[in-house]
């Protein structure tokens, strides 16, 4: 991204610390750099849209990862130019299926809905040791239908 890109990534804070389960994740807000290129473009209502459905749909998403254990977080959001970083972490550090969620779930829900986001980059958090993220984990997550 270059440095007139519009992300945030709160002052230089990690977004990822802090956010505690259950509540909405910190999604990073434009940032009052001055904007050039794609990013001059964009409005400030077009920019608060953009951040306001990133968070509805990572919402509705982490709520199924937090069902297993696990977390879904946006680290950094480039909404010009419609790069969104994610990572799963928590018990998805030990699960066989991660990369999958993120390729198959995470990413393909995000192009699909939100269609200003070009590409979703994602890593999983493997900092917790194998045995205590597995221990996270329940597994067998069964989405509920109302």
């Amino acid at each position: 991204m270059g440095t007139g890109d519009v992300t945030e990534t709160e002052g230089g804070e990690d977004p990822v610390e802090g956010s505690p389960r259950g509540e909405a994740a910190p999604v990073p807000e434009p940032s009052d750099a001055p904007a050039s290129g794609a990013a001059a473009d964009l409005s400030p209502e077009e920019l608060g849209r953009r951040r306001a459905a990133l968070t509805e749909l990572m919402d509705l998403m982490r709520e199924a990862v937090q069902q297993d254990g696990g977390d879904l977080v946006v680290t950094d959001v480039d909404y010009a130019a419609g790069i969104v970083d994610v990572e799963l972490q928590g018990a998805c550090g030990s699960c066989a299926i991660s990369l999958m969620t993120l390729r198959s779930g995470v990413e393909r829900m995000l192009k699909e809905r939100l269609v200003w986001v070009r590409e979703v980059r994602g890593e999983v958090d493997e900092s917790l040791d194998y045995t205590e993220s597995a221990s996270l984990g329940r597994g067998a997550y069964v989405p509920k239908y109302y």
